[in-house]
């Protein structure tokens, strides 16, 4: 588990490198990353969750920290968010779509397909119930220091 949480750290430190993350957030970008891998794999092996359950966590958590991170940084929530979102994206899901199309005449085509797409749509409402969290306190951190 340590060597995967390190394999995470390094590759999503380089991906930052390749998208230009600025080298001040490089850490911050592979740390949320790899907590966002260990969520994934606490769900999917200790609690033994299904991919899609142990993606929504895992998005949940990685949106979460996004958020907290580029309120400390004074940066966007993207920049956390795309990285860290990238071991939960199911990539492995859409060439598994594509291998059976063309191996094994779409037996399981229509099985990997809905699944991704289930994952696919989790993260989505993973990151958008995170952000609609923190608009609402947002907003009513407004409205307490107003009346003050």
């Amino acid at each position: 588990m340590i060597i995967k949480l390190a394999g995470l750290f390094i590759g999503l430190v380089s991906f930052s490198l390749l998208i230009e993350v600025p080298k001040n957030f490089l850490v911050a970008t592979g740390a949320v990353g790899a907590v966002g891998g260990l969520v994934f794999e606490a769900c999917a092996d200790l609690l033994q969750m299904g991919n899609v359950a142990a993606s929504f966590f895992s998005a949940l958590v990685v949106a979460f920290l996004s958020h907290m991170l580029a309120r400390k940084f004074k940066a966007p929530v993207t920049l956390f968010l795309v990285a860290g979102i990238l071991p939960t994206v199911p990539g492995a899901g859409m060439y598994r779509i594509v291998y059976s199309m063309i191996m094994e005449g779409s037996k399981l085509t229509g099985y990997y397909f809905v699944e991704t797409i289930e994952i696919a749509g989790v993260i989505a409402l993973a990151i958008f119930l995170m952000d609609s969290v923190f608009r609402v306190f947002k907003k009513g951190w407004r409205q307490k220091f107003m009346r003050s």
